[in-house]
């Protein structure tokens, strides 16, 4: 096997990068590579460099690591590149959220459709499109660029557009097959999958136990008795039941993306839980993507520390970057999900929209398991997401002002809550608020800033159904050192 060299932009995600790399570092045969490390914040990239250079000294690796704010540099020659980046920061982030609440509407995560999410991605879709251009020129040709910034299909919708080979990654299969293994009281890899649909509304559509079917009334019943569960996942829960299978996303993340179960603030909280922010917190993420931003700053000398110790301490993950790379560059063949173009593979879903399914992974590239379809009420579900995707993308891609509204326009939950003119007002705020991270948009910026000075409808200055105060590193320490909640581990990372 040929050396290679990989790239990570934002690599400023510090836990993130520091996750992805050590599960690269424990294939035997990547030991001789080069991960190239590149953030526009050079006060994270410096840190994120310590720990992955202590990781390699410790462990006595021959892997050379770089770290550059200039991405064209950190992109030359690379085989792979991973892209983890957030544009706009936790600032954007914040008026995601805090616009929306304004105008009725509340979002726990806010980074994959609704407001908060269409918004992401007409910031995130430029810088996706320069990362693109520069990969394209100066990358080893036939770059695989692995996606794991949301919104997901948006970003790897975008990058095909422009012609570089790429697969969206996420977790939340992942997540949730481990959520079911644990409510069947079973080891989880005592219980198989298949799982398909769209990021963040990928359905398992077959679950079983060594060969033995686990049908919808099992699996309801399994949820319903489970102490935490139970309460925890109420959404997750009706919508089993009524659609006869289980979604991948937790609690907060479906609530945002279905037109029933936050529309009206006073019922938002008899469907969401607030044991921890993914179960449905008005601004969940946020709060805590602040919170742990604010811990890694005091705490940094702890997480360097910790990167002394042997990789063999180390259990590798089952984020999918590390295996898929494994698999082709070594040929052992890696089954995961995977984000790429549907081109028939999940038929009852358009052609152009991105799907989440199974897929193989070998020398041979990464290869579909065509001709998985959708139950109606999932098909319908997801079709209703990829239009929105459709509309918000190609408004990225050209800064079309009007097509950006008719996409919000039609997102399930905000069309259940807001007006045709509360929604060209609220676009008009949210342009005029980001607009530092909105370059398509320069020329209509004006006009929307001139628009807002005779407002149609309006406004309430409303905190959301279930927001909760960021706490304080003291706080998350005195939390860290009390007795875990036992549903905790599949709180702690979202995609």
């Amino acid at each position: 096997m040929s050396a290679f060299k990989i790239c990570i932009i934002g690599a400023g995600s510090v836990g993130f990068t520091k996750k992805l790399c050590s599960d690269i570092l424990k294939v035997a045969e990547f030991e001789d590579i080069e991960i190239a490390l590149t953030d526009i914040n050079a006060h994270n990239l410096d840190m994120i460099r310590q720990i992955i250079e202590r990781i390699v000294a410790v462990n006595g690796l021959a892997t050379r690591i770089t770290a550059t704010t200039d991405r064209r540099r950190a992109l030359e020659g690379a085989r792979y590149v991973m892209n983890c980046v957030r544009i706009g920061g936790l600032e954007a982030f914040a008026d995601d959220i805090r616009i929306p609440l304004k105008y009725g509407v509340d979002q726990c995560v806010g980074d994959t459709i609704c407001a908060g999410g269409i918004l992401y991605g007409q910031r995130g879709i430029p810088a996706m499109q320069d990362f693109c251009r520069d990969i394209l020129a100066v990358a080893e040709p036939g770059a695989l660029l692995l996606n794991y910034a949301n919104p997901m299909v948006m970003m790897t919708w975008a990058a095909l557009d422009m012609g570089v080979n790429t697969v969206g990654l996420c977790h939340g299969v992942q997540n949730g097959h481990r959520q079911i293994a644990r409510v069947l009281k079973l080891p989880m890899e005592e219980v198989d999958i298949v799982c398909s649909g769209i990021n963040h509304q990928t359905w398992y559509l077959d679950i079983r136990h060594k060969g033995r079917v686990i049908g919808r009334g099992e699996l309801i019943a399994a949820f319903e008795a489970h102490p935490v569960f139970s309460r925890q996942e109420k959404v997750r829960i009706d919508v089993l039941k009524r659609f006869g299978v289980y979604s991948t996303e937790s609690n907060g993340h479906l609530s945002e993306y279905l037109p029933w179960y936050r529309k009206r603030p006073d019922e938002v909280v008899n469907w969401i839980s607030t044991d921890e922010w993914i179960h449905g917190e008005t601004g969940g993420y946020l709060r805590y993507c602040t919170e742990n931003r604010n811990w890694f700053e005091e705490d940094f000398p702890v997480f360097l520390d910790e990167a002394g110790k042997p990789l063999s301490q180390h259990e590798r993950t089952d984020e999918h970057a590390s295996h898929i790379l494994e698999a082709l560059e070594t040929g052992r063949v890696y089954r995961g999900h995977f984000n790429v173009r549907n081109n028939g593979v999940i038929p009852s879903l358009p052609a152009d929209c991105i799907i989440e399914s199974p897929g193989f992974v070998d020398r041979f590239g990464i290869n579909m398991v065509e001709g998985i379809d959708l139950p109606l009420a999932c098909a319908a579900t997801c079709s209703a997401s990829v239009h929105v995707q459709r509309m918000a993308v190609r408004a990225a891609q050209t800064g079309d002002v009007e097509l950006l509204k008719q996409a919000v326009l039609h997102d399930p939950l905000v069309g259940a809550i807001c007006t045709p003119e509360e929604v060209w007002q609220m676009v008009d705020e949210m342009l005029v608020a980001q607009a530092e991270w909105l370059p398509q948009y320069a020329e209509a910026i004006p006009a929307a800033r001139e628009r807002l000075k005779s407002p149609k409808v309006r406004t309430r200055d409303w905190s959301g159904a279930a927001r909760l105060d960021v706490r304080s590193v003291e706080e998350l320490r005195a939390a860290k050192a009390a007795p875990a909640n036992p549903a905790a581990p599949l709180g702690t990372t979202v995609s």
